[in-house]
């Protein structure tokens, strides 16, 4: 092997390693070395040379080594000054990871000795990779927002104690195309799949200190390798990553990612040196500004929490991040993003403004300028940790954003707070006092209860507070404000009053997620009435506490039974998908509907009775604006408390019927055995629903198909 010049026109090369004509072109960012030494590595990890790349445009060094070939392993060696007060981090004899890195060789596994005095064996080898896959013909799902059900999963969790799965496929993207899983996805309703971060992270060096690691993946290192933890092969984990993505989509399951483009594993001051630091950290990081206006290179910015802020405000930062959003829609057909603080991106420094969001931010132009992503879906964390970093609502059209408005107002709603039925009114349709109809989609709202971080469903109906000891923090971790309810009980129990109690509000909760307007996000394991032990941060619980149990008994047997119900529901129906009310007009389209609330003796609400605190019992109706009963008519009673209620329902039109279609008292939601009357009693805190058929209908459920097939809406 050699280094070889080369005609090429060094500006249409890509960065990173482009394996072509009998050798491989190399191309790093590095604008402050005094020089780059590339090392090439057998699959063994056993090097056979190391040349130097001779030739740097502007701040890119090149090369081409002939030679080498698709499967060879690489790392870098930057050379330069050595001046961490400058953002200078050039040594000899370290090795460093190409940030533009397709696969690795092995985990990144934090070890301070090998770090410090066997950097070489230390450091993990990237790949030379091309696109050769065999995608089958498989095309990514064509639906759009609307018909998304997403389910948030961590891959080694889903599978890694699963007793159908293969003992060497479990916790592996293999083993999330194992049939039972996928049968279990698709008997849910499931639509997209959303993985917390699989992109090649590091645990923090104070978790190895106790023993534990990063479990959930939010601390990378490379923004465009697919750990390979989570491969059988690990110098196949590109292909295994694939072939999960094929294969979901072969079931018609998108594929969304959890990126973490905020921060990185290499931390703050004093944070290991393993990639982008080694060769930019001036552009690839934000630091503080010293009095006079320049940077301290010595104080990082943190508005993640992590120790550092990944820097989007930089042109070479800017280029990677969206080349790797390029990378996985197109070399690795995922379907979309889920942005960990989101706001991070969106940071940028004008005049005297420093480090603050910019709605017309670069990256957020960006989104939009490039096709491949514009496409795509993209979902913010609509925060970070920084100042001014609570941001929801203010992300553009064409974005959604996690809703953390509707967890906390669901949450207290159905614990039984008061004077709470305008917010989850609100909540319910959409939260258009946040995402305003006229600009944005009412599928902007990404509606949940639970998420990876905080109590699971089964918990937070099971604890008033939080247990996060094993974390090895003086349970100080997570947060405080959890808004859960323990049923009398505090912790696990065989009381079956207290048990049933519990099942009960996760059916009212789970409902308001799925029939609410936006997109419905579960977490994975809440369909299992999985426990972490009322741990509320179990970031670093890389064990049964985290991991799905897949032991099934009646509770969970039945809880699945509820939530297939309702996304079945969901899906026969355009209008729980996504209504488009009268006057919205960010979506014109063939049919709007009017929605009218009732008091429970069927009168309309009006401005006493929304802001009466004792409001507990609400009516809400909803159908087509053209009087065509052929087409979706809806009614939804609810009642927040334990205590008898009688609603008169809204008489519907000569010639048709309310149908009974949910009932989220009943263990699995079924509907009563038909109504004699339009007045209904209920006596617990529940949701009814109700769909409009005609007379000559005799069934339930069955019949509310009928209607919605009729309307060409199933």
């Amino acid at each position: 092997m050699k280094s070889q010049s080369t005609d090429i026109d060094l500006r249409l090369l890509p960065l990173g390693a482009t394996p072509k004509n009998g050798g491989c072109y190399f191309a790093v960012w590095a604008p402050n070395a005094s020089s780059i030494i590339l090392h090439i590595y057998t699959k063994d990890e056993k090097e056979i040379t190391s040349i130097p790349l001779k030739e740097k445009r502007g701040g890119v060094w090149y090369g081409f080594i002939s030679g080498v070939s698709v499967g060879d392993l690489y790392a870098y060696e930057a050379l330069g000054e050595y001046s961490p007060e400058k953002g200078l981090f050039f040594k000899k004899d370290r090795y460093l990871v190409d940030p533009y890195a397709k696969a690795l060789s092995k985990p990144f596994t934090y070890n301070m000795n090998k770090y410090l005095h066997d950097n070489a064996n230390f450091i993990p080898k990237a790949i030379v990779v091309n696109n050769d896959f065999d995608w089958q013909g498989v095309e990514k799902p064509t639906f759009g927002r609307d018909s998304l059900i997403i389910y948030e999963c961590n891959v080694k969790g889903l599978t890694a104690i699963h007793p159908d799965v293969p003992v060497n496929h479990r916790g592996k993207y293999l083993g999330v195309i194992h049939d039972s899983v996928i049968k279990h996805l698709k008997d849910l309703g499931i639509t997209a799949v959303q993985f917390n971060p699989i992109a090649a992270f590091i645990s923090e060096p104070h978790l190895v200190k106790k023993g534990l690691v990063n479990y959930w993946g939010y601390n990378p290192v490379c923004f465009m390798a697919p750990d390979p933890r989570y491969a059988v092969n690990p110098l196949d984990s590109l292909n295994e990553f694939r072939t999960m993505v094929r294969e979901l989509h072969r079931n018609g399951i998108a594929v969304i990612l959890d990126v973490v483009y905020n921060h990185t594993g290499e931390g703050g001051r004093g944070g290991p040196v393993l990639s982008m630091k080694g060769f930019d950290a001036p552009s690839y990081y934000t630091y503080n500004r010293n009095a006079d206006g320049s940077l301290n290179c010595r104080s990082y910015r943190d508005v993640t929490g992590c120790g550092n802020s990944v820097n989007v405000d930089a042109r070479p930062t800017l280029n990677l991040v969206l080349d790797s959003m390029k990378h996985w829609i197109t070399e690795n057909q995922i379907d979309g993003f889920r942005f960990d603080l989101g706001v991070t991106l969106c940071r940028e420094t004008h005049g005297d403004s420093f480090h603050e969001y910019d709605h017309n931010s670069a990256f957020l132009k960006s989104t939009f300028c490039i096709e491949s992503i514009a496409s795509s879906l993209l979902i913010a964390e609509p925060w970070d940790c920084g100042p001014n970093g609570y941001r929801l609502g203010q992300f553009p059209a064409g974005w959604s954003e996690q809703n953390d408005k509707f967890r906390d107002t669901v949450r207290r709603f159905w614990r039984g707070d008061n004077g709470l039925i305008g917010q989850y009114a609100t909540r319910l349709l959409g939260s258009r006092d946040i995402f305003t109809s006229s600009y944005r989609s009412i599928n902007a709202s990404v509606n949940f209860v639970t998420y990876h971080d905080g109590f699971t469903l089964e918990d937070l109906v099971s604890y008033s507070t939080k247990y996060n000891d094993l974390n090895g923090e003086n349970n100080l971790d997570g947060t405080m404000e959890n808004f859960s309810s323990n049923c009398g009980v505090e912790g696990p129990t065989d009381d079956k009053e207290v048990l049933a109690r519990r099942d009960l509000l996760k059916r009212n909760m789970m409902a308001s997620v799925i029939m609410g307007q936006g997109i419905p996000h579960i977490l994975s394991g809440d369909e299992l009435c999985k426990t972490q032990n009322g741990n509320n941060n179990a970031y670093c619980q890389d064990n049964e506490i985290s991991w799905n149990n897949w032991n099934e008994t009646k509770r969970s047997k039945n809880f699945k039974k509820f939530i297939s119900r309702l996304n079945k529901l969901r899906r026969s129906s355009k209008m729980i998908r996504e209504l488009t009310l009268a006057g919205d007009y960010y979506h014109v389209g063939s049919n709007s509907y009017e929605a009218h609330w009732f008091k429970p003796d069927g009168s309309a609400m009006d401005s006493g009775a929304w802001n009466d605190p004792n409001t507990d019992a609400i009516t809400l109706t909803v159908g087509t604006t053209d009087n065509s009963f052929d087409t979706e008519h809806w009614c939804f009673i609810i009642n927040q408390h334990y205590k008898e209620v009688e609603f008169i329902l809204p008489p519907p039109p000569l010639g048709y019927k309310w149908i009974e279609v949910v009932d989220t008292s009943d263990e699995t939601g079924a509907p009563s055995n038909g109504i004699e009357s339009y007045v209904r009693k209920l006596d617990c805190p529940c949701i009814v629903a109700y769909s409009l058929a005609k007379e000559d209908q005799n069934s339930l459920e069955e019949d509310a198909i009928k209607v919605l097939k009729k309307a060409g809406k199933y």
